[in-house]
């Protein structure tokens, strides 16, 4: 969808629709896992250790790790989401690696649009994955160094 609406609106337009809508997608299925399953799956929880490690995990995750998770082009957002809504992670620190993570993964599928079998036979697309996803990484330094997120 992201390579249609650049296509069919531009690179501004089908950036800017990509992006809004891909982040509000994102927030959606977060609050619906932090508002609705949250306190559910906490007390299913209790006797896992092992989840409740990688529970512990996300929630101690700095923002600009979590902000090269999501601007990775080949991660699985809803797990993203879901993990985020059902930790304990403050919900600004999310927004803001959401919102800068997003930049990079739109830009990628909006002018690379390619799968994961075609970056890994085209160096270049995956040239490309990183230098995005590093991009990311630092932005989110810097905008975590300002603010003092983490």
């Amino acid at each position: 969808f992201i390579t249609i609406n650049f296509l069919v609106f531009g690179n501004i337009i089908g950036f800017l629709i990509s992006w809004i809508f891909t982040v509000l997608g994102c927030l959606m299925s977060f609050f619906l896992f932090r508002k609705k399953i949250r306190n559910w799956f906490a007390e299913k929880i209790k006797q896992k250790e092992k989840l409740k490690k990688i529970i512990k995990l996300v929630d101690n995750l700095k923002l600009e790790q979590l902000t090269s998770i999501i601007a990775v082009p080949f991660t699985p957002a809803f797990m993203v989401n879901i993990a985020a809504g059902l930790s304990q992670m403050d919900f600004k620190k999310f927004l803001i690696a959401l919102s800068i993570g997003k930049i990079f993964l739109v830009l990628f599928w909006g002018f690379v649009g390619t799968s994961l079998i075609q970056s890994l036979t085209h160096p270049i697309a995956l040239l490309k994955v990183i230098i995005l996803v590093l991009l990311a990484f630092i932005i989110s330094k810097i905008i975590s160094k300002k603010f003092k997120l983490d």
